[in-house]
């Protein structure tokens, strides 16, 4: 198991980290303002299913071999980067198709969003790098178990960010109920979220697999 300093340790640096607002932040964000509080906090789970994902891949070594390896780091780049922007015009697409001043968004299908969520953090790949750079450097090599210690602060490092998702998530999610009197209100929340969303694709398209990721989530 990893000691417990370096569980601290790493909790803290953790903390650090998500506090900065990152793709998993921005994401949530624009998923909440575009379908609402339910929207916005199924789709946190869905990003950390697929997050979960990849701390798996991280234990096992995979992730080691897809950060270092340009062309399967490009094609997962560039996979989750065009779902994004899809994601975004879609959102843009159907802005104020299903929320009157009168009541709230429309329900979308829940496994929908789940699995739409899911994609997105599976295939982010700024977490990617992050968990193969920096998960590495709080495990104590000597106690062994190397897989079950990078798996055990995967997930602490998961449960955080859950946390902080959500709390986001609600935020966004009482900001769209004022925007939501009024139908041309929620109509340009509806786009602005699909520009978010838009752009952060673009920006991950743009992004290097280098050290540079690491910082925010």
């Amino acid at each position: 198991m990893v000691p417990a300093p370096n569980l601290l340790a790493f909790a803290l640096a953790a903390l650090l980290l998500i506090a900065v607002p990152g793709p998993s932040v921005l994401f949530v964000i624009g998923r909440t303002l575009a379908l609402g509080r339910r929207g916005g906090l199924l789709s946190v789970l869905g990003n950390a299913a697929g997050e979960l994902l990849q701390i798996a891949a991280v234990a096992l070594g995979v992730g080691v071999v897809l950060a270092q390896s340009v062309l399967l780091f490009s094609v997962v780049k560039f996979a989750g980067a065009a779902y994004l922007v899809y994601l975004g015009v879609q959102a843009i697409r159907h802005r104020g198709g299903g929320t009157t001043a009168a009541g709230p968004p429309r329900p979308t299908s829940t496994f929908r969003i789940l699995r739409e969520g899911f994609i997105v953090g599976a295939t982010n790949p700024k977490s990617i790098v992050f968990f193969v750079a920096v998960l590495p450097q709080f495990v104590d090599y000597p106690a062994g178990a190397i897989p079950l210690q990078l798996a055990t602060l995967g997930a602490l490092f998961l449960g955080i960010a859950l946390v902080s998702d959500s709390g986001w998530a609600l935020i966004a999610g009482k900001a769209r109920r004022w925007f939501a009197r009024s139908p041309r209100r929620i109509a340009t929340l509806g786009t602005t979220g699909g520009v978010m969303m838009i752009g952060l694709g673009g920006t991950l398209a743009l992004a290097g697999n280098g050290m540079e990721l690491q910082a925010g989530k």
